[in-house]
């Protein structure tokens, strides 16, 4: 399957601002840098007409984030719905208004009879279905207004807790005041609220210092690339070198059965007709091929047939 489809030429190009470039960015994100921020910096980079992030992370917070270009933007709710995994390090003894370093300080606390015991036995009360209030300083919008906007205003409004999913949070490290842990969970999960939270069971207080996404969905770091190396790889190779860093869309539903279509049968499929097929599960969304062309995800109807669901143009 082709990552890349060829730009038009001419005026048209030019009217559409950019490549018609299809595929998913692995990055590596720095701190200090909005998600937005990276996005619009790797669509300048590829030069892209169309490009979208799969869930932000927080500028403090560096590691996996997919980017979708082009096409595979329809598919970046299935990343965003994806479950997430972090390393994270927190500083006891002191609590923020924002639960990571970058907050005020609201209190501090007494850190020095903790023991890693006692810190084990309270990370343990956080696995499982745990019920979590988004903090202030989040991109949750409210009337239309991310809760972080009114944050910085000293604004504090009543939020409703949600339901989360921690499948496994370990502690990997502790020393003094610090230490580092390790958390899986389902999307939609505030590290910065478990380490508030967990501050609070301790009765001392504290806050994360450094973030760092290991994984989202498929993906884990080792794949990712960072700004500077495609920046890099752009500048000695051009375009054809940093469309080669491009992710196939297909991968990012990687866990979802295939179904692979006739192409007869898959014309049907691309005009929206539901179509039955052989050995098809029995539920659930799958990745549609025409032949080996990865074409999409459907689901399987009522009927047992596959419907599409979300299509992409060729």
């Amino acid at each position: 399957m082709n990552k890349v489809s060829g730009a038009n030429q001419g005026g048209r190009q030019r009217r559409n601002k950019g490549r018609k470039v299809n595929g998913i960015v692995l990055l590596d994100k720095a701190g200090g840098l909005s998600s937005n921020a990276t996005l619009q910096e790797v669509k300048r980079l590829f030069e892209a007409q169309k490009a979208g992030h799969t869930g932000s992370l927080d500028p403090l917070a560096t590691g996996v984030l997919p980017l979708c270009l082009g096409e595979a933007t329809k598919i970046s709710q299935f990343l965003l719905d994806s479950d997430k995994a972090y390393r994270a390090r927190l500083k006891l003894g002191v609590r923020t208004d924002s639960g990571d370093s970058e907050g005020v300080v609201i209190s501090t606390g007494d850190y020095s009879t903790i023991s890693t015991k006692q810190i084990e036995s309270a990370l343990s009360q956080f696995e499982g279905e745990i019920e979590q209030t988004p903090p202030m300083h989040s991109a949750i919008k409210v009337g239309g207004v991310p809760l972080y906007k009114m944050a910085r205003k000293g604004i504090e409004i009543e939020r409703k807790s949600r339901k989360v999913r921690i499948s496994r949070i370990e502690l990997l490290q502790h020393e003094g005041d610090e230490l580092e842990i390790e958390v899986f969970c389902s999307k939609g999960t505030y590290i910065r609220t478990i380490a508030d939270d967990l501050g609070e069971l301790l009765g001392c207080g504290a806050h994360i210092i450094a973030l760092r996404r290991i994984q989202a969905g498929n993906f884990g770091e080792q794949q990712c690339i960072s700004i500077e190396e495609l920046q890099r790889i752009k500048m000695t190779e051009g375009l054809a070198g940093i469309d080669e860093c491009l992710v196939a869309m297909d991968e990012a539903v990687g866990d979802l059965p295939e179904v692979r279509l006739p192409s007869i049968t898959a014309d049907c499929v691309k005009h929206g007709q539901a179509v039955l097929v052989r050995h098809l599960p029995a539920e659930g969304l799958v990745r549609l091929y025409d032949e080996e062309e990865f074409i999409g995800i459907g689901a399987i109807d009522d009927d047992g047939k596959v419907a599409p669901r979300r299509l992409l143009v060729s």
